[in-house]
């Protein structure tokens, strides 16, 4: 069985972990102005990310949209998912495909076209002042509010999906005894389909929590240069200030702020499930 699963792992290695490594390494020397960086062994780009009130700033930032935006698909997409999971016609097929064309368009492609809806001159803008309600265009874009609803349409469907594949598996009929117990909709849903949903739920959050804390396009053209998100922080580092060591330590200090909440909410949503 090893030897099946060995090609895997070392692909995995090569291509993740090896290079995992070597930003590891990066984040531990410093910076310089004239040689881009100096070997050595410390932690001081890590403990100046800490102590910069800037960075934390952004990584609060960062945390509220994930978090908010983690809440608002799970919202958007439990009763997406339940219609898809209990659709019994042959319109399911089409329904499914749809659900997921959206994710054969890149982020930048979509994100470009919630520019074209939400901008100065976009068409929600351009509606508005055709029908006389607004004389000046709204601020719609470069604002989280603009990053919340692209990244939303950007992990949508993973929720859905996710979800949809765990409610198939739970048997109408229970839902239908619960009903015939006398529970209402909502009773059947807060104490049949959301308990037996639970899984999925942590499942697809937790997708979609690491999406949207490592978000980089939307928040770059939805959010403009005044909107900051960890991820074009640490791109800002590499490619503009040529910090690499600093860089990398900020990518570290996402990765484990990810890796932390993401453990944190499995295991309180699994004790949950588990009672």
């Amino acid at each position: 069985m090893f030897a099946l699963i060995l090609p895997a792992v070392l692909v995995v290695a090569a291509l993740l972990v090896g290079p995992m490594v070597l930003l590891a390494r990066i984040s531990l020397n410093q910076y310089s102005a004239t040689q881009l960086m100096i070997e050595a062994t410390t932690a001081q780009n890590y403990l100046n990310a800490v102590a910069d009130p800037y960075y934390r700033s952004v990584m609060g930032t960062t945390l509220v949209m994930a978090f908010a935006c983690t809440a608002l698909t799970l919202a958007l997409g439990f009763p997406a998912a339940y219609r898809l999971a209990r659709m019994e016609s042959r319109w399911k097929s089409l329904v499914t495909v749809l659900t997921l064309i959206p994710l054969l368009v890149g982020n930048v492609v979509r994100a470009a076209g919630w520019l074209g809806l939400l901008g100065n001159d976009g068409l929600i803008n351009a509606t508005l002042r055709g029908l006389h309600v607004t004389s000046a265009p709204l601020q719609l874009i470069y604002t989280p509010g603009a990053v919340a609803i692209g990244t939303i349409a950007v992990v949508l469907p993973y929720m859905i999906l996710t979800l949809s594949s765990v409610i198939e598996s739970i048997p109408r009929a229970v839902e239908e005894a619960a009903a015939n117990l006398g529970a209402g909709a909502f009773t059947v849903f807060r104490r049949v389909v959301w308990p037996l949903a639970l899984p999925g739920t942590v499942a697809g959050c937790v997708l979609v929590f690491i999406l949207c804390m490592n978000t980089y396009a939307t928040a770059v053209l939805l959010g403009g240069s005044q909107f900051k998100m960890m991820a074009p922080a640490v791109y800002d580092q590499f490619s503009k200030g040529m910090n690499w060591p600093f860089g990398a330590a900020l990518a570290f200090i996402l990765l484990a702020a990810t890796l932390v909440l993401t453990a944190l909410g499995t295991a309180l949503l699994g004790r949950r499930y588990a009672r």
